[in-house]
């Protein structure tokens, strides 16, 4: 029996499966958060992660504008700088609550372009879950919540960059080419900030090995999805279906960390869920006209 083509896997679907991969990226890299600051293993995620991309899509060997580099090496500043961003906000935070004070950035993004009241009524569940999930969650008494939470914030902007700059790349040439290249400029941007610390990383085969494991499974295999999936659906309803990750991370957070979900959370949960089911209608609906 062979495997579906990714076109023909559903969107939701594909989500689930990224960001499961993601999650589990960074339940590990919260275990090398003892041996190395967190923007270090940030940036060997975006290091691991550009050398298997130009490896395996080789992108010198098409043709490249001036603007198709820009536009390439724009993305990857924004892609690596969102990394580093989420990894200072999960140093801080419990991963579930990170990724719902994330998910503002696209829920801005489905909010602005969205259309239709299916499509306004998700966006507002969509928010009221990612409130239930972070309001509800955070224990502002701890140390370090604070600047978790404004990391968390600004890695939301990040990531609304992400997905119109994605969009756009995605569209206008090979995605995943443009993948390659962004990722590498990247790493070469914010490789000072692991000045002097980055060879903590090669000090045992296992701890190298856990950190080409969070370049693989956090960068390499969920961006490479997310180009699938920004070829098949608007901006707007991808914002939207990213709903589906802080569920995600919720999940990840509490079978591999132990990070047992409050009922505030498990209500953001469900409010989520549904706002998910909408969206996905309404993008299969559009679709079908």
């Amino acid at each position: 029996m062979s495997l579906l083509p990714p076109s023909r896997v559903p969107a939701p679907a594909l989500f689930m499966a990224s960001g499961a991969s993601q999650y589990l990226g960074a339940a590990i890299a919260v275990e090398l958060f003892v041996l190395m600051p967190a923007a270090t293993v940030a940036w060997w995620r975006v290091v691991v992660a550009a050398v298997f991309l130009l490896l395996w899509r080789r992108p010198w060997r098409t043709g490249w504008t001036r603007r198709d580099l820009a536009a390439s090496a724009l993305f990857g500043v924004v892609l690596a700088g969102m990394n580093l961003l989420f990894y200072g906000a999960i140093a801080h935070l419990p991963l579930g609550t990170a990724v719902s004070l994330e998910y503002l950035g696209p829920v801005v993004v489905a909010a602005l372009g969205g259309r239709g009241a299916r499509s306004r009524v998700a966006v507002v569940l969509a928010l009221l879950g990612v409130v239930s999930i972070s309001g509800l969650g955070v224990d502002w008494s701890a140390p370090g919540t604070a600047l978790g939470v404004a990391f968390a914030l600004a890695a939301g902007a990040a990531w609304a960059g992400y997905i119109v700059l994605g969009r756009r790349i995605a569209t206008a040439r090979s995605g995943l080419d443009s993948l390659a290249v962004g990722m590498a400029v990247g790493a070469l941007v914010y490789a000072p900030l692991a000045a002097g610390t980055a060879g903590a990383a090669l000090a045992s085969p296992a701890l190298a090995l856990a950190v080409v494991g969070v370049g693989l499974l956090s960068s390499a295999v969920p961006y490479t999805v997310d180009q699938v999936a920004l070829t098949r659906l608007s901006a707007p309803t991808f914002a939207l279906l990213t709903a589906l990750l802080p569920t995600t991370s919720l999940l990840v957070g509490l079978v591999v960390l132990r990070q047992v979900p409050s009922p505030g959370e498990i209500l953001g949960l469900v409010l989520v869920s549904v706002a998910v089911a909408l969206a996905s209608r309404g993008e299969d609906g559009a679709r079908s006209r």
